[in-house]
């Protein structure tokens, strides 16, 4: 009996570290997702940067090397470029609220940035880096480009056919809902974990 309690115990310990947080079932959290526990804001952010230096630099592309009211073929008619002063939120809607959308611009930064600090899963990181770069790209053009601070007018330069002008912020907005979307859908929560393994 002793060397039975002994092997239990070396089983126990062999596969289950001391203190370590565990489902109902005594599965670690990170077994139940599949993916390590440890934080994925160092993607999140990188994600954020790499697309805001993105958004940034062709914007100031387009607004030195475009002519108003001039278009650039870039795939023939299917894509082109046509500098657009912007006054409203994506895809130029709600021209006349620009202070107020520039206020929920600013509450939406914030809580995205709070959610990047939170995440631990990879597919949740990319989306919120993406979306993090997409509200504070354009939030940057509302707070510094004329006519004035929370009622500047965001740089859009991307034309396609029966579509509004737009910007890389507005492509990363745009991908980000797709992605949270997804991660939704599969029921995969910031930390990893999937909707319904604690009751496995």
């Amino acid at each position: 009996m002793p060397e039975l309690q002994t092997a239990r115990g070396a089983s126990l310990s062999a596969s289950e570290s001391p203190g370590s947080p565990t489902t109902p079932d005594g599965v670690s959290p990170g077994a139940v997702s599949g993916r390590p526990a440890r934080s994925a804001t160092p993607l999140a952010c990188a994600v954020a940067a790499v697309a805001l230096l993105l958004d940034q630099v062709t914007k100031m592309l387009a607004v030195r090397e475009l002519a108003p009211g001039t278009s650039v073929d870039l795939v023939g008619d299917l894509l082109q470029l046509h500098l657009v002063r912007n006054p409203g939120a994506a895809f130029s809607a709600g021209e006349s609220l620009t202070p107020l959308i520039s206020v929920i611009a600013v509450v939406a930064t914030v809580t995205v940035a709070f959610y990047v600090a939170k995440v631990r899963h990879r597919g949740w990181a990319v989306a919120l880096g993406l979306l993090l770069a997409g509200v504070s790209g354009n939030l940057i053009d509302r707070l510094f480009r004329s006519p004035g601070p929370f009622r500047g007018h965001v740089v859009d330069f991307f034309a396609l056919p029966n579509w509004p002008v737009f910007n890389i912020a507005d492509i990363c907005i745009n991908v980000a809902a797709g992605l949270i979307l997804l991660q939704t859908f599969r029921g995969i929560a910031l930390d990893g974990r999937r909707a319904g393994a604690e009751e496995r």
